[in-house]
């Protein structure tokens, strides 16, 4: 498949690049700044673009069979709460999705995966309290613009996934996480490079086109869970 990424130069969006090129997809990475890159890799093409600019999204979106969307502020939370974020505008993940979601629809490309976050949406009312109270104080913009985010993305009409990590690391491990359609957990910090691995796979599975994918770390033995992992295709 060809696969459009948009974020490509976060976390998420890297390890997404990664493991859908590990599948032996063609990628195309999607982001405002220049990668880093040594030299070409095969089957991946860089594009530099902004997400808030919908004729730049259209263009980039064409010719692709689906399109994962990695965006988000990588600022200081605490900074980006007090005087709000200095390079990203505070609405990227609503309007660069809806921008996603407009062309998408103009070029007949149905598949969407899109990372929001856990708390949000289908698993607002699973949050524990300290979690809830730091969303609300810290992050509260943030994530009232992925409420928005969510909403476009079900009422999309395309073929969509969401995928809810819970505290992301920048840990290596890239083994499958924890994964649930209910909105269970494993424990509550998750690699980003693990998060990439479900993306990736969500864009080929179709047992979880119009679900929410609830993605947390793996628990102990000995802790009784309902969570599944995604299917290998």
């Amino acid at each position: 498949m060809k696969v459009l990424v948009m974020g490509s130069s976060g976390g998420s969006g890297r390890a997404a690049v990664e493991q859908l090129l590990a599948a032996g997809h063609h990628v195309t990475a999607f982001a405002r700044r220049e990668p880093n890159v040594p030299e070409a890799r095969e089957r991946l093409r860089y594009l530099r673009g902004d997400a808030i600019d919908a004729s730049a999204v259209e263009r980039a979106v064409a010719g692709h069979d689906a399109v994962v969307v990695a965006l988000g502020i990588s600022e200081n939370p605490l900074r980006v709460r007090l005087f709000g974020p200095a390079r990203t505008p505070a609405n990227v993940r609503s309007a660069g999705t809806r921008n996603v979601i407009h062309a998408m629809r103009k070029h007949g490309v149905a598949r969407l995966v899109v990372q929001t976050s856990y708390g949000v949406g289908a698993t607002r009312e699973r949050l524990g309290f300290i979690d809830a109270l730091f969303l609300a104080l810290l992050l509260k913009p943030q994530i009232a613009d992925t409420e928005t985010q969510t909403r476009e993305v079900t009422e999309s009409g395309l073929d969509w996934v969401l995928v809810q990590p819970v505290h992301l690391t920048d840990d290596a491990d890239d083994s499958m996480p924890f994964v649930s359609t209910d909105g269970d957990t494993g424990t509550m910090k998750v690699s980003r490079a693990s998060v990439g691995r479900v993306l990736a796979l969500a864009v080929t599975s179709p047992a979880f086109v119009g679900k929410s994918l609830a993605v947390s770390g793996q628990p102990a033995a000995s802790v009784s869970t309902q969570g599944t992992a995604l299917p290998s295709k």
